[in-house]
This record gives structure tokens, C-alpha cells and sequence, in this order.
């Protein structure tokens, strides 16, 4: 192996209240909970990205500029270091201009707009992140991923269009098709160069890392970085929810003292850490990622596709009545029903909403504040038609 492409994941979603149709409350504050929200933010902040952000800091500046990452942070996250975690934000614009951090593009709200039968909402949306990222972290990112690494022939196809020169997605076995992971590949019929997730090597850290369970446990960064060393190929793209670090794996697991560990085992062998643009600059294709254009995949589950969100006829249902509303809301004109429906398209409201079963489930429950994906559905939907009620409302007001 030659090099290490690091990439993180950095997402909270604006969570919905358990609501009630006699709310007294109006806009954005009659949907979404800002107490509850507020409180995970800071939660998650305290133990993931302010000690997060500043190891990196001091691994970059102690491996003087031979550690480089890439990170995609959220539109909603964005906005909620606004409001409550300026503090936060302050350690991101840190890591944009040490260099040595790649910021990436995604949609603004971590939607699911990429599976619209149009591309015009996923357009705006990832434009609007674009904007966000220059104007809060002043950084113009050149790569793309999707909300939640969905990607298929399509999807692609726009992100070149927009002027990326690459996106990242999952590195499964039926589009590799025999192949290794470990190598830059271009789009079908495109010239966008396509970065697979080693998911093998990723879930070592990201899920498997406190498993006492696993074999391999405990996980050490000279271990890892010789399972990396020993791959074929020329690029271990390793990708991951940043809150791996903290949130998912807590502190008491050991797992800053292995992000601290890592740089020097990974330096050590010999092989180089690469940004994402880095990456597919040095390397030339191996070949095509043909995902076809309606075969959709994602990092998600085991089935790694559209199902841990759209996987049964409660979820199909809330994102159809969401994705129906949206030419309605655009006709009120009014920005803050439109602000609203654009948070309703968040992924996480219909990942709470998953009957999976097993391992899968387990973690679906773990990132949902429901106490089952029944009362996920029962709750989005009754804000849904709440909200549709008052779209249609405003539409007569205008008529009239």
C-alpha cells in the first residue's frame, strides 16, 4: 500500500419534537425541537469534536504537515455551531487553514433530494452547501460524497456536472466486481474520478473497535497499520462517521490514544496520508464503476443500499408524502415553509423509521431519541400532515 486517504463523516440532524396538532407554536420551533437538539450538539461537542478537532491539530503540527484528512461537515451541523457551538465552528476553521484538511461537498441538509426523479432539489441543495462552506470555513471544496455515500450512475453524472473531479461512495463487492477497493476508478461514461471505502478496514475502527468480542480485539494502531501496509493496491480509502471518536467509541475505550498513535505507525511504513483531491491526482483509473442508473448504494447496513431508509412501506410512504409536497411549498413562496420541508428531508427522520432486525437494527435504535421506529413514523407523519395542512393554507391566503 502507498498511501491512506482519511475521510469523516461530521453530521447532526435538527431532530423533530414528539408533536401534537393542537401546538401553539409556529415555524421552524413548531416541528423541531431546539431543546433537545441543542443538548445533543453540545453532548456530542464536548465529547467528539472539540477534542477531536484539537488532536488532529496537534497531530498535524507534530507530524509537521505529513498528516492530511478530509472531512464533509453537514449544512444542519453547520447551522447548529451557529446558534450553540461557536466554539466549534472556530476548531473547523482551524483545520481549513492548516492546509492539511480537505473539506467536501455534500447536500446541505444530508438529504435523500439525490433520489428525487429530478436532479433540481439536489442541485440547490448541495449549491447551498457549497455556499456555506466558503462563507463559514472559506473553503471551496473540488469532491463530492452524498449523504451517506449513495451513489449510482446518475448521481454521479451531476456531481460532474457541478465540477467536481470526484466523489466518494461504498466499496461493494457487486460494483467492484471482483476488484480491490484500493485503487482510484473513474464513473461509467464520465471522466469523475470515483473513491472507494475499504469497508473492511473502515469498521475495524468505526465499529469494531471496543468489540471484546472481535478476535482481533484490542485494536492497536501498530496492528491496524500493518493489516493497511500488507494491502494490495495503492490507496486505502478509510471512511467513516467522525463521531467514531468520542461519541460511538467513548474516550474510555482508547480510541483518541489510537488517533494519536496512528500517524506516526501509518508515516512509519512508509506509505503517505493523501487528501481525497491528492488521491486521485496521484493515481490513474484502474478501470469503470458502473452502479448502474437507478441501482442505488450506500455505506448502510448490511444490503448497503436505499433500504435502511426506504427498506419498508412506512418510510416509502413519509418520503413520498415529502417529496410530493415540495412543489407546493415552493409555490407559497414563503421561506420559512420552505426551510421547514428542506429539514423534513433529512435522512435520519427515515432511518429512525427502520424495522430492521439484528445487528442492523440495533444500530439504527442507537442513533434514533424514538423509543421504536413505529412511533418514529407515527410522530414524522403527524408533523407531516400538520405542515402540509398549513402549506395548503398559505396557498389559499395567496389565491385570495
Amino acid at each position: 500500500m502507498r498511501s491512506v486517504c482519511f475521510y469523516f463523516e461530521v453530521h447532526q440532524p435538527y431532530r423533530l419534537k414528539w408533536f401534537w396538532p393542537d401546538s401553539k407554536s409556529a415555524g421552524f420551533g413548531r416541528y423541531f425541537d431546539d431543546d433537545v437538539n441543542k443538548e445533543i450538539f453540545r453532548r456530542v461537542a464536548e465529547k467528539c469534536y472539540l477534542p477531536a478537532n484539537r488532536t488532529i491539530l496537534e497531530l498535524i503540527d507534530e507530524n509537521e504537515g505529513k498528516l492530511k484528512l478530509s472531512m464533509s461537515v453537514t449544512g444542519t451541523l453547520l447551522s447548529q455551531c451557529e446558534r450553540w457551538g461557536e466554539d466549534v465552528l472556530e476548531t473547523f476553521r482551524d483545520l481549513a487553514d492548516t492546509g492539511c484538511m480537505e473539506f467536501i461537498d455534500e447536500t446541505y441538509y444530508h438529504s435523500l433530494a439525490s433520489l428525487f426523479e429530478s436532479g433540481d432539489e439536489f442541485i440547490e441543495q448541495v449549491t447551498e452547501h457549497r455556499a456555506a462552506m466558503s462563507t463559514l470555513l472559506g473553503f471551496e471544496p473540488k469532491v463530492f460524497r452524498n449523504t451517506e455515500l449513495l451513489y449510482n450512475n446518475s448521481i454521479a453524472a451531476l456531481a460532474e456536472k457541478m465540477g467536481y473531479k470526484a466523489i466518494l461512495t461504498e466499496g461493494i463487492e457487486r460494483v467492484l466486481e471482483g476488484r480491490s477497493p484500493n485503487h482510484v476508478y473513474k464513473a461509467r461514461d464520465g471522466n469523475i474520478a470515483v473513491l472507494l471505502r475499504n469497508y473492511k478496514l473502515s469498521d475495524d475502527i468505526g465499529y469494531r473497535f471496543s468489540s471484546r468480542w472481535w478476535e482481533e480485539y484490542p485494536l492497536t494502531a501498530n496492528k491496524w497499520a500493518d493489516w493497511v501496509s500488507r494491502s494490495a493496491g495503492e490507496t486505502a480509502n478509510i471512511f467513516m462517521d467522525y463521531e467514531t471518536f468520542g461519541e460511538h467509541q467513548w474516550m474510555d475505550t482508547g480510541i483518541f490514544a489510537f488517533l494519536r498513535a496512528l500517524p506516526g505507525e501509518v508515516i512509519d511504513r512508509g506509505m503517505q496520508f493523501l487528501t481525497p483531491s491528492e488521491t486521485v491526482s496521484r493515481y490513474t483509473p484502474a478501470g469503470d464503476i458502473d452502479a448502474g442508473d437507478f441501482s442505488t448504494i450506500s455505506w448502510a447496513d448490511i444490503e448497503r443500499d436505499t433500504s435502511a431508509w426506504l427498506g419498508n412501506d412506512m418510510q416509502r410512504r413519509c418520503f413520498e408524502e415529502a417529496k410530493l409536497l415540495g412543489p407546493y411549498v415552493r409555490a407559497t413562496g414563503d421561506p420559512e415553509l420552505l426551510k421547514i420541508w428542506k429539514h423534513l428531508l433529512t435522512s435520519d427522520h427515515y432511518y429512525y423509521m427502520s424495522t430492521k432486525w439484528l445487528g442492523d437494527g440495533d444500530i439504527h435504535s442507537y442513533f434514533s431519541i424514538h423509543s421504536s421506529p413505529y412511533e418514529a413514523g407515527i410522530n414524522f407523519m403527524a408533523a407531516m400532515m400538520d405542515f402540509k395542512e398549513m402549506v395548503f393554507r398559505k396557498l389559499k391566503e395567496i389565491r385570495h
